[in-house]
């Protein structure tokens, strides 16, 4: 692995003028791609195996037309104070509002309220239903500005009007999440460098390759069904882990240089050493994020393997382009900071004392005991939180109190109960009961007798009489624990009709489809976490050739993850901090946060482990003894690390900002655990744990090191002798002589013929 990338890094270096037109031709191409794919639609969601969607696909064939997943809106009248909306003026107001959002091609159907009974007792508030052929994600802007204009045109005849429903879903908008990102890490990475040269390629490699993934995932976007969400997480994640591939790289080269290597000479290094890291780190979020197809929802898989792709893009401009840039910089890259070595191998920067890094490990070398102690404690307490996780899905009760559709979901509360936002849809298929009349109605009156029903609406039947629909409005609130328990009591009455009539009752509706969701993902959690850790777990033992250093590694990310977890329950579920972080409404935790901060966390953190301790194996392997060896790896690898750490925090961070709490709550959890991991696992508990394991850290049985390929990702390859001299030397615990520049061009060849 490392002879190979070596050649890779020496070959895109030599031949950047090559190397830097075939990525820009790319960019180029999925540039014109992505301008002339047609337009994508929304992905169809669906939740296969689950009773909501199974009810979905029956009213699809039992009442054709229906558009049971076409979008909604309900737009909500209340009329001035002391007065009612069946006063004349005011129905007069109303009505006209009706014909104007009837007046639409993809409007379905509009329910006038003083005919469908959609007014509060008191007179005071009503609501309009209308329903579209399509989703809301398909609703074309002239339909959503339509909706809009009539719900104002009635505020201006004198009436409030708010409007819910997902008639008004669109694609959220990121880019100052991402302007807010990119100016953080170019400060970063200024401070690293020293240098707006050295800063600035990791910026433009990492945008260089977002763009190409982007672009792919834009192309096909129409082919392949992806929605906007597979761009947004594909950016997120290309963009955070391309700045700091490429950081991990050029720091490689300036330490290659400090070491008075020829320039190509250490492009070729950091590209055989760092770039070996920066393989099995882009491995394991590859792993993390095409693992995400276990769930078994589509759309969830689609965007994993999209961002899986732009990693991969990543890992390779990494491997080639920043060489190839590294070349073009010359002598604008200067090496890291001047540096003599100490005795005992420590060594001090150009005032003379040795760098935070190397004070800080020094420190954990000496109370190894003492920092895991408090770094188990401290994310142990994070943790706790966590056993009071409560899982759902977002709904307009969770907008913030600026938006239209939270005042419309407050005023059908006002008017009509909080459970009235969250309606239940009951599907009786009666096709094999002998009464299908009579199933329904045993059907209904199971439902009124259950706890926490308020309304109860007559069955609505197909053209055929076999198939009825029945609407049930809770007394709580939708994303309340006391309407699931409402879900699965109307399910388990409906175990019992099925029993005595033959009939068959499914629970659907927006609010039971959270419900399935949240319980899909719950179950899905340990397996999608086994399988991810565990080949994680294989590829590290391939990587390290140690069984407990891959086995600590999981651990760690298992206790940080859970930390993290901790601290969105303490924010978002329990109020903590909620308004410093803008929260304005605390309710349940996002149901696909667990399996998301797994799968995303777990990937970024191998990435911290891999380009640490691969340092640390590379001077233990190289005759360093195991606590220098931690040292070691911290002296040359600590600085990158904090910085990719905080460049990651600063992209995730930019996403608390955002007014969408689903968005605020993966921004500010990813966040949160990337400082546990980078900072509390990476720089506290590992070389704790290392430094109390010793020699055994690397311990591996004989029969499994000769059953592990050997993949070199410490370099040794580069320190084998090769036309009479050490083409790697340089990389171990002495100071080497500069190797010569090897002038054959037959590298190039051979390079080619790999």
């Amino acid at each position: 692995m490392a002879t190979f990338l070596y050649r890779l890094g020496r070959f895109a270096f030599r031949r950047r003028h090559f190397v830097a037109l075939f990525w820009v031709a790319l960019l180029t191409l999925a540039g014109v791609a992505a301008a002339s794919a047609p337009a994508a639609g929304s992905t169809a969601f669906s939740i296969p195996g689950t009773e909501a969607q199974k009810a979905f696909d029956l009213l699809e064939q039992r009442f054709p037309g229906m558009s049971a997943d076409g979008a909604t809106a309900r737009v909500v009248f209340k009329a001035p104070a002391g007065e009612k909306t069946t006063d004349p003026g005011n129905k007069a107001i109303v009505k006209k509002t009706v014909r104007e959002l009837a007046d639409g091609s993809e409007v379905a159907s509009v329910a006038d309220p003083f005919k469908a009974h959609a007014v509060s007792r008191d007179g005071t508030i009503a609501y309009a239903s209308v329903k579209y052929d399509v989703s809301g994600m398909e609703l074309t802007d002239a339909s959503r500005d339509a909706l809009e204009r009539a719900a104002q045109d009635a505020r201006d005849a004198g009436l409030t009007v708010e409007v819910g429903g997902d008639a008004l879903q669109s694609t959220p908008e990121t880019g100052a999440s991402e302007v807010i990102g990119i100016a953080v890490a170019a400060v970063v990475l200024v401070i690293t460098f020293g240098s707006l040269v050295a800063a600035g390629l990791p910026l433009l490699t990492a945008i260089v390759g977002v763009g190409i993934g982007v672009s792919a995932i834009t192309a096909l976007a129409s082919t392949l069904d992806l929605g906007s969400t597979t761009s947004t997480l594909a950016t997120m994640i290309g963009l955070a882990v391309g700045i700091d591939y490429a950081l991990f790289i050029v720091s490689r080269y300036r330490a290659e240089l400090a070491e008075g290597r020829e320039r190509e000479e250490a492009a070729g290094r950091a590209a055989g050493t760092a770039g070996s890291a920066v393989v099995f780190a882009g491995l394991t979020v590859v792993i993390a994020l095409v693992g995400l197809s276990v769930v078994d929802i589509p759309m969830l898989t689609k965007m994993g393997v999209a961002a899986a792709g732009t990693v991969a893009v990543a890992v390779l401009i990494a491997l080639t382009m920043i060489p190839a840039l590294l070349g073009y910089a010359g002598r604008r890259i200067k090496p890291a900071g001047e540096q003599r070595r100490l005795r005992g191998g420590a060594r001090k920067n150009a005032s003379g004392k040795p760098n935070l890094g190397t004070r800080w490990a020094s420190f954990v070398v000496r109370r190894p005991v003492a920092v895991l102690l408090l770094g188990v404690v401290g994310l142990g307490a994070a943790a706790v939180p966590a056993a009071s996780l409560e899982l759902g899905l977002p709904d307009d009760g969770s907008q913030p109190t600026s938006t239209t559709q939270r005042r419309a979901y407050d005023l059908l509360s006002e008017g009509f109960g909080p459970g009235f936002n969250g309606p239940l849809l009951v599907v009786v298929d009666a096709s094999t009961a002998d009464d299908p009349k009579g199933a329904v109605a045993a059907v209904t009156d199971d439902i009124k007798g259950l706890k926490d029903v308020v309304t109860v609406t007559p069955a609505t039947y197909n053209k055929a009489g076999d198939t009825a629909t029945i609407t049930v409005i809770p007394g709580s609130k939708p994303s309340s624990v006391s309407t699931e328990d409402l879900v699965h009591g109307i399910r388990d009455a409906g175990a019992g009709v099925r029993a005595d009539t033959g009939a068959t009752v499914l629970v659907t509706g927006s609010t039971a489809m959270n419900v399935d969701v949240s319980q899909k993902l719950n179950d899905a959690l340990l397996p999608y976490l086994a399988l991810v850790v565990g080949l994680a777990f294989l590829l590290l033992i391939v990587v390290f050739r140690s069984v407990l250093v891959p086995l600590k590694a999981a651990l760690g990310f298992l206790l940080s993850v859970t930390a993290a977890l901790g601290a969105v329950v303490a924010v978002f579920q329990w109020g903590w901090l909620a308004g410093l972080m803008g929260v304005e409404e605390t309710g349940p935790v996002m149901s696909m946060m667990p399996i998301f901060m797994i799968g995303v966390v777990f990937g970024l953190a191998m990435d911290y482990e891999v380009f640490l301790v691969t340092r640390m194996r590379e001077a233990y392997v190289h005759g360093e003894r195991p606590s220098q060896a931690v040292v070691t790896g911290f002296r040359h690898g600590a600085r990158v690390v904090t910085a990719a750490a905080v460049i990651m925090m600063a992209v995730f961070s930019g996403f608390i900002g955002s007014s969408e709490s689903m968005v605020k709550m993966i921004g500010f959890g990813l966040a949160i655990a990337v400082f546990f991991d980078a900072f509390l696992v990476r720089m506290a508990i590992v070389p704790a744990v290392l430094v109390l394991l010793g020699r055994r850290a690397w311990w591996l049985p004989r029969w499994l090191d000769r059953a592990l390929p050997n993949v070199d990702v410490e370099g040794e390859g580069l320190r084998t002798p090769a036309d009479g001299r050490d083409a790697g030397a340089g990389t171990g615990t002495g100071v080497d002589e500069d190797p010569d520049e090897d002038p054959d061009a037959d590298e190039d060849r051979e390079l080619v013929r790999a």
